[in-house]
């Protein structure tokens, strides 16, 4: 995991695609977990990759976790372990701008204080 912040509490957008049977158990655990202080589940979407030598045309579920620069690491590192893929889409980018009181709830929250 590369990406880095000088703020702790900066906020990030965690994306992740699933298998339709997995997604909600993961969105759940991360939230459970305060890794994350929401996920959304986006359904109907559909993958098309190269994998082992193969295209594939797969329906999945995105993930789109909130959490903060201080927890990125331990989120990614959980849904690794979690997630049924060998190798998951796990990519972060930064929020540069919000609503303060949310990006306030998602630091709150990912620190325990919710």
């Amino acid at each position: 995991m590369t990406l880095e912040s000088s703020d702790p509490d900066e906020v990030w957008m965690v994306f992740c695609t699933a298998p339709l049977d997995a997604a909600a158990a993961l969105a759940r655990h991360l939230v459970e977990e305060r890794l994350a202080a929401c996920v959304q589940r986006i359904e109907g979407v559909r993958s098309v990759y190269r994998w082992e030598g193969r295209v594939h045309d797969d329906p999945e579920c995105l993930l789109v976790a909130k959490t903060t620069a201080a927890r990125f690491a331990a989120l990614a590192e959980r849904l690794r372990g979690l997630h049924p893929y060998a190798v998951p889409e796990i990519l972060a980018v930064p929020v540069r701008a919000g609503l303060p009181a949310y990006l306030q709830w998602v630091a709150a929250e990912t620190r325990g204080e919710g």
